[in-house]
């Protein structure tokens, strides 16, 4: 791990005095909310239904684990273990997250075990290497090479699993999901590495070809694709047999853009986020939600002035990807980066604007004043803000009062109080947002 102590900064802003951060109100979006009340029982029962017992039965049979977030991840990882020791089967789960977590092995485990899977609570090995096998390549004009993890390639049979969900850089038919799950998180650091060299622009277009040559190839079982809703729930759980995959994951991401949370207004002149990270977004803040993003056609999608980032998840391991998109931090934000793991996943999709250090100031309150301070042509009295714990979070947040208009009398935003002043500490940051 690489830290900085980034000193405490102070130099004069014409105009600062004038500012005055407007008072905020709770405010309560809706979406479609149906949820699997048990999703590790949900996911046997599938697993029973289809049964896969004679394909397995006496083999060696390798899980990939990702580096999403995914609400009860352990428990549904187990319950396919569980189901595949049931049928007979050895199974073990390979970490399958491309460069993340630093690139390494030991990276790797640290981020499973943040989920909660671990050796001991899954009952099956964990075999982690950066090792891969070239397994084939495909016939374009770049001669796209296919990787896959070393134990997962000597495996009898391979689960793909994964959570399927918009991409934060490419728009496709298969983007976040059970193909991307195949063609980089199984092809670990070097095969990812390579495949960021070609550039996003090639990946709605390479991600399937790749995908369906390794199905060709390798002894996939079936896949497990999961979609959360807008409230970080889970609502979709399907089982693809391996001839299944390729539609299964398109199916399964257009549920999950259907379902995926957005703000119902526009054009805000200061967008605040708690907390950004790898468990939330790749690129720490969802560009679907912010219009922030690496591509340029996230920034139709919603229009924000000034991004104000605050902090870091715990299970982001101190990895900042994405931090280059604000306009402004903290430095408390930016003394609890590990530099060294963010710029390896930076250099390695090739975005390194995501690893640039943004302006900062010494507290929430100096850095909110500034950023509406540099917001140009606005009345200060009237600004338009909009705070939230992160892109996953879209359900409640809070917006200051010039916002009540744009929600007021709406059928799917409701107001849950009177307007009130943010709240900062003595150091002049703010709580955490509940």
């Amino acid at each position: 791990m690489q830290f900085i102590d980034f000193p405490e900064i102070n130099f004069p802003v014409q105009g600062l005095d004038e500012v005055r951060i407007p008072r905020m109100v709770r405010v309560r979006q809706k979406f479609e909310d149906d949820r699997i009340e048990d999703p590790a029982g949900y996911l046997s029962k599938l697993l029973s239904e289809q049964n896969y017992s004679a394909l397995v039965k006496g083999k060696s049979i390798a899980i990939t684990v990702g580096s999403r977030g995914i609400p009860d991840n352990a428990l549904m990882v187990k319950a396919m273990c569980d189901k595949l020791k049931e049928w007979g089967a050895f199974p073990f789960i390979v970490p399958s997250m491309g460069s993340h977590g630093a690139g390494c092995r030991e990276g790797n485990l640290e981020v499973l075990e943040g989920y909660g899977v671990t050796e001991e609570a899954m009952g099956v090995p964990i075999k982690a290497s950066m090792e891969v096998k070239l397994i084939g390549s495909i016939d374009d004009d770049a001669h796209t090479p296919i990787y896959c993890d070393k134990y997962a390639a000597e495996a009898d049979g391979i689960i793909i699993y994964n959570k399927v969900k918009p991409h934060t850089d490419f728009k496709g038919e298969h983007e976040s999901g059970l193909a991307k799950m195949i063609t980089i998180g199984l092809a670990k650091h070097k095969g990812c590495s390579w495949f960021h060299m070609q550039g996003f622009d090639t990946f709605a277009e390479r991600i399937p070809m790749v995908a369906e040559e390794f199905l060709r190839k390798m002894p996939v079982v079936f896949g497990v694709g999961v979609v959360q809703n807008a409230y970080d729930e889970i609502s979709d759980i399907m089982v693809f047999p391996r001839e299944k995959i390729m539609e299964g994951d398109a199916l399964m991401l257009r549920i999950a853009k259907r379902r995926f949370p957005r703000f119902k207004f526009d054009n805000i002149d200061v967008l605040v986020i708690d907390r950004i990270g790898k468990d939330i977004s790749g690129e720490g803040a969802d560009p679907n939600v912010t219009g922030r993003g690496f591509m340029p056609y996230f920034k139709d999608d919603f229009h924000t002035t000034k991004l104000m980032i605050r902090g870091l998840t715990e299970l982001s391991h101190h990895n900042a990807c994405g931090l280059g998109l604000a306009d402004i931090t903290t430095r408390r934000c930016l003394n609890s980066v590990d530099w060294e793991s963010t710029w390896i996943n930076l250099t390695t999709n090739l975005m390194i604007d995501g690893g640039k250090v943004p302006m900062y100031q010494n507290s929430d309150f100096e850095a909110l004043r500034l950023a509406i301070r540099t917001c140009p042509k606005i009345d200060y009295s009237k600004a338009r803000i909009v705070r939230i714990r992160d892109t996953l979070s879209l359900s409640e947040f809070e917006i200051s009062e010039s916002l009540i208009p744009d929600v007021a009398g709406r059928d799917d935003v409701e107001i849950l109080g009177e307007p009130y002043e943010l709240e900062f500490d003595e150091e002049g940051y703010l709580k955490d947002f509940e």
